[in-house]
């Protein structure tokens, strides 16, 4: 055999795994030749008859060829014990238990994951994202709807808007503990991603998409309901009524103007922490009045702390 004969490096019943394979090796600057033969399977397991995908390599590549190949399946096989063992224990916290692990998978993967991949074969939760944003929205709309008929649509707009705010969706995904599941990248592992607000609120948002793909509306309604019950009894009893907490802002700003004190000042009075994990100190001013002082992983998260806390103040007088 002479360096330019084909040898063949991979046989598999899927062809699109000798596909994942074929680019894997190709990102290496392996030139691999697909080649099937009998009957065509769509997954690594035959679904009738047996037929088979080869790859063929040059003959001095063959030797790089299969370490490679031979590194990839370890890396995967570790990777899927270690996901498999991840995913039970995200049901657990979840409450729901996945008919499609994948997608699971799926809503858990950050595109940096994806980025990274050389075989081409993982997807980000992004496009799960935008699904869920609309699954949950319509759920908690359909709830004010039911449960707080009295309201106008102003009331319930608002009240929805601040329901499935990245601050409120952070908040339910901290207490399921997300940050600790997500699949990254090298680079937004070493960031600190998995204590980025924004990204564990998008990765509970594409969770919610998953559950709608595996199970339907009614499993994601059970499992919005579940994890949003105790915001919705709050809102229908007035504990959350959106013309006082939806915005602490706006509310401490019609406030002081019924008092005639002016417009409130927002300073920032302190930064602490990492660059990755800044908690950042804002204090609220009546004039030359200090009212109170809030925290929070961005300035405008502070700002609304320090309002909600001038409020709390201005009411007990």
């Amino acid at each position: 055999m002479t360096e330019t004969d084909p040898a063949v490096v991979f046989r598999t019943q899927s062809e699109i795994e000798a596909s994942v394979v074929k680019g894997l090796l190709e990102t290496h600057g392996i030139t691999a030749v697909l080649s099937t033969y009998g009957s065509h399977a769509i997954l690594p397991v035959p679904l009738s008859a047996p037929g088979e995908a080869r790859l063929t390599v040059r003959a001095d590549d063959a030797e790089r060829a299969t370490r490679l190949i031979a590194d990839f399946r370890r890396e995967v096989s570790d990777r899927v014990t270690r996901i498999r063992d991840e995913f039970r224990a995200v049901e657990e916290v979840l409450g729901y238990r996945f008919t499609d692990g994948g997608l699971l998978e799926h809503a858990l993967t950050h595109r940096s994951r994806a980025h990274e991949d050389a075989s081409g074969g993982v997807r980000d939760n992004e496009s799960l994202e935008f699904l869920g944003d609309a699954v949950l929205g319509f759920v908690i709309a359909d709830r004010l709807f039911r449960e707080c008929p009295d309201w106008d649509e102003g009331q319930k707009s608002k009240a929805k808007a601040m329901m499935v705010s990245t601050t409120a969706l952070a908040r339910v995904g901290d207490e399921l503990g997300l940050g600790d599941y997500l699949l990254l990248g090298r680079g937004e592992e070493k960031t600190g991603g998995r204590r980025k607000r924004s990204l564990i609120a998008d990765t509970f948002e594409a969770i919610v998409a998953a559950v709608y793909l595996d199970g339907g509306i009614e499993a994601a309604r059970g499992f919005i309901e579940r994890w949003f019950r105790p915001q919705l009894d709050a809102v229908r009893v007035g504990a959350l009524a959106p013309g006082l907490t939806a915005d602490h802002k706006s509310t401490l700003q019609e406030r002081l103007r019924s008092r005639d004190m002016g417009l409130p000042q927002y300073r920032l009075v302190g930064e602490t922490g990492p660059a990755h994990r800044k908690v950042f100190e804002t204090e609220v001013r009546a004039g030359e009045r200090p009212l109170a002082r809030g925290e929070g992983f961005s300035k405008k998260e502070s700002e609304q702390r320090a309002a909600e806390r001038a409020l709390q103040a201005l009411a007990r007088g």
